[in-house]
C-alpha cells in the first residue's frame, strides 16, 4: 500500500512537471520566433526530439510493419499541421492567451470521436462545449470594436482542432500498434516535413542566435521528448481522469509564465475568459467526479441516527 502511494505521488509530481514544461513551451516558442521562422523552429524542435527518441528506442523499430509506419505518419501529419498553425498564430497574439485557446482541444475530442466512431458525447461534454464558447468570446473578442477574431485567434483555434484530431487518431492507432514506435515515427515525420519545407522555401538557416537556438533545444528536449515520455510513464500509475486534471494546468502555467517572463498584460475580461475555459476543461475531462467522491465521503453514513438525536 505504501509503495502504491509513493508511485501515485511520483506520478502526480511528474504530471505537474509535464504541465509546467508544456506551459513554459509557449514562452520559449514566443522567444525563439524572434530568431527564426515558425517552421524553422519546428524543424529544430522535432529534429532534436526525433534523434533522441530514435536513438533511445531504436529496439522498438527493428521489426516495424508497414501498417505501423502508415499509422505513425498519419499521426505525424496532425502533429505537424497542429504545431504549424500554433507557431504561425503565436506571432500575432499573447503566449498566455494562446495557452488557453490551445487547451480547448480537450473539449473538441469527444465531438470528433463522435463523427469518426459514431459514439455520442455525454451531457457533460455538451455543457463543456457551451462553457468553452462563452470563455472563447471573453478571451478573444474585443467588445469595444464589435465581434472580431484576429489571425492569431483563428490559427490557434485551428491548432486546437488539429490537436484534437491528433488525440483521436493516437487513441485509435495506439490500440493496434506499439505506442513507442508510433511516437518515434510521428516525431520523425514532423521533423522530415519541417526540414523539407524550410529547404524548399529558403527559410533554412544555420545562422541562429544563441538565445533562439537554446529555446529551440529546450523545446525539443524538454517540451517534446522528455514531456511526452514523462506523461507516458506517469500515466501507468494513475487514471486518465486524474491525469487530465493535472495536465490541464498547462494553460494556467503558460499564462502565468507569459505574464512573468514576457510581460504579457491581461484584461479582466481575458482573465474571466481563461477561468471559464478552464471550468469547461474540468467539466469535459473530470465530469466533476472528484466533487461527487468528496460529497460521499463527507455524507453521514447513518443519517437516521442523526435525526433521532
Amino acid at each position: 500500500m505504501e509503495k502504491t502511494k509513493k508511485k501515485s505521488l511520483f506520478a502526480d509530481l511528474s504530471l505537474v512537471a509535464v504541465a509546467f514544461v508544456w506551459g513554459s513551451g509557449f514562452v520559449a516558442s514566443k522567444n525563439a520566433l524572434g530568431s527564426m521562422s515558425p517552421i524553422m523552429l519546428m524543424a529544430v524542435r522535432f529534429t532534436v526530439a526525433a534523434l533522441l527518441s530514435g536513438f533511445i528506442f531504436r529496439k522498438n523499430l527493428r521489426k516495424i510493419s508497414k501498417e505501423t509506419i502508415k499509422a505513425g505518419c498519419m499521426i505525424g501529419f496532425f502533429l505537424f499541421t497542429a504545431f504549424a498553425a500554433q507557431m504561425i498564430g503565436l506571432q500575432y497574439m499573447l503566449a498566455g492567451k494562446q495557452a488557453f485557446l490551445t487547451a480547448t482541444n480537450v473539449i473538441m475530442v469527444p465531438f470528433i470521436y463522435w463523427a469518426v466512431k459514431k459514439q455520442r458525447p455525454d451531457y457533460y461534454n455538451f455543457v463543456a462545449a457551451f462553457t468553452m464558447l462563452i470563455g472563447l468570446a471573453l478571451l478573444t473578442m474585443d467588445f469595444s470594436v464589435g465581434f472580431s477574431f484576429n489571425p492569431g485567434d483563428v490559427l490557434t483555434l485551428l491548432c486546437a482542432f488539429l490537436f484534437a484530431c491528433h488525440i483521436v487518431v493516437v487513441g485509435i492507432y495506439s490500440k493496434q500498434h506499439d505506442p513507442i514506435a508510433l511516437t518515434v515515427i510521428q516525431l520523425c515525420f514532423a521533423a522530415v516535413v519541417s526540414l523539407g519545407y524550410v529547404f524548399i522555401s529558403g527559410e533554412f538557416t544555420l545562422d541562429i542566435p544563441v538565445p533562439g537556438l537554446l529555446n529551440g533545444l529546450y523545446l525539443g528536449i524538454f517540451c517534446t521528448f522528455l514531456a511526452f515520455l514523462g506523461q507516458t510513464v506517469a500515466q501507468k500509475y494513475t487514471n486518465s481522469t486524474h491525469a487530465a486534471i493535472i495536465l490541464s494546468l498547462e494553460a494556467v502555467f503558460g499564462s502565468i509564465l507569459s505574464i512573468i517572463i514576457l510581460g504579457d498584460t491581461f484584461t479582466l475580461t481575458m482573465f474571466l475568459g481563461c477561468l471559464v475555459i478552464f471550468l469547461g476543461i474540468l467539466t469535459a475531462e473530470t465530469k466533476w467526479s472528484f466533487l461527487k467522491k468528496l460529497f460521499l465521503k463527507t455524507k453521514p453514513k447513518n443519517p437516521e441516527k442523526l435525526t433521532e438525536i
